[in-house]
């Protein structure tokens, strides 16, 4: 492997680190409410993807509604894209939502495949796709494949 191939791949792993999964909940006696961020699909893709996300009904108790947000990210941890809200068109950025349901409310994302303000396709390449909801990091990654 060649050094610039190694500086990468430390990069690509520093970055996984830095957007890992955080919980902004700590230690409680009652478990947090349960935030499911699913896999992409399809997964490798070209060019657009779909990303689900499930929120439980307790982030909503009492009238709450969460911010969430959804951004796509290349593995130097540069922002690519901000995915929209499939059904609303509203980019997913400090969006508060809200749920209807009584059980599990189920979202879904859509990423067109294209560089955040730019005509221009993301490159082959792994990706990371985070889901911030009221502080709380959750964190996949995804392949592009030209």
């Amino acid at each position: 492997m060649t050094r610039y191939a190694w500086a990468v791949l430390g990069l690509g792993l520093w970055a996984v680190g830095a957007l890992g999964a955080r919980s902004a909940w700590g230690q409680q006696a009652n478990p947090p409410p349960r935030i499911e961020l699913k896999q992409n699909y399809p997964n490798p893709f070209n060019p657009a993807t779909t990303i689900p996300f499930a929120l439980s009904p307790e982030l909503f108790a009492n009238g709450h509604r969460p911010k969430v947000s959804l951004k796509v990210y290349n593995v130097l941890a540069q922002l690519v894209a901000i995915p929209i809200l499939q059904g609303s068109g509203e980019r997913l950025e400090n969006l508060e939502l809200s749920c209807a349901s009584l059980g599990t409310c189920v979202y879904t994302a859509y990423w067109d495949g294209k560089v955040f303000s730019t005509d221009r396709e993301a490159a082959s390449g792994v990706y990371l796709y985070q889901l911030v909801v009221d502080g709380a990091r959750f964190t996949r990654k995804m392949l592009v494949m030209k």
